[in-house]
Formats: structure tokens, sequence, C-alpha cells
């Protein structure tokens, strides 16, 4: 009988993939356990359209993404770092200082997840802060950092 799956099914597949199996494993263990549905005509019209309607989905996020990307590299934002004697430094730059600081000075909503900074920023300079966007894209916010 063929099935198509509403979930991931450990050793079977993933979900909405058209799988073959036996009769008793999809009555008494896939359709009970709500994991799929019979692969009728209609069923099967409702998969490519919901794969269709995922996929436009996919292609706008990736879009909105790549121009949010472009936006943010012409953006910069500024932070302090308290400076000693001979140019010591106490503390550092984190990805949670320069999400608050986007949000304060850009009114941009960033997660802190999504910001790439191999090391804390422990010097006072330009620097170019990696974000990921979405799965396919990554874009750059650069970060003045100067003496307090």
């Amino acid at each position: 009988m063929k099935v198509i799956l509403n979930e991931d099914v450990k050793s079977l597949g993933k979900k909405g993939e058209v799988v073959e199996v036996s009769d008793g494993y999809a009555r008494n263990f896939i359709f009970s356990k709500k994991l799929g549905v019979e692969a009728t005509s209609a069923n099967l019209n409702n998969l490519k359209l919901k794969k269709a309607n995922d996929e436009k989905i996919a292609k706008e996020q990736l879009a909105e993404a790549q121009a949010f990307a472009k936006d943010l590299e012409s953006k910069s934002v500024t932070l302090s770092i308290k400076m000693g004697e001979g140019g010591k430094n106490f503390g550092s730059i984190s990805t949670k200082e320069i999400v608050a600081a986007a949000s304060k000075q850009l009114n941009l909503e960033l997660d802190k997840k999504k910001v790439v900074l191999k090391d804390p920023i422990k010097s006072a300079g330009i620097f170019t802060v990696a974000i990921k966007l979405h799965p396919q894209v990554t874009g750059s916010l650069k970060v003045n950092v100067v003496e307090e």
C-alpha cells in the first residue's frame, strides 16, 4: 500500500514522501498514530499543491533575506569600549551588545544567535560582522568600536 507521510518516520521516510508499506503496518501503525494517509489521487494532488506552495514561500523568504542583506551592508552601528592605560581594554563586545545597538540605533530586530562572531571584539576599530539571515544568505554589518 502506498502511504503519504505526515511526519518523519524512523527507517521509513521523511515528511511528505510517498512510501510503499504493507497493509497491516499502514493500518495498525501509520494510520492509527496519524503518521500518514493513504496515497489516493486526491491526497496526492493535495501533496503536490502543498509542495508547490512551500516552494513559493521558500523563494519569497530567500528574496526577502537577500534584499535585507543588501540593505544591511550599507549600515553600521557604533559601540564604545572602555580602554585603560597602554591600550588595555576592560571587557569586550559580544553578539548581545551588537544586537542591542542595532535595535537602538537602526531599529533592526536581529537574533543574537544569528550573529556570527568568532571571538568577542576586544579592541577599537571597524569590524565586519556576519549575520545569518537565511540558510543560503549571510549578510554583513559594520561595527565601529570607539574608545570610551
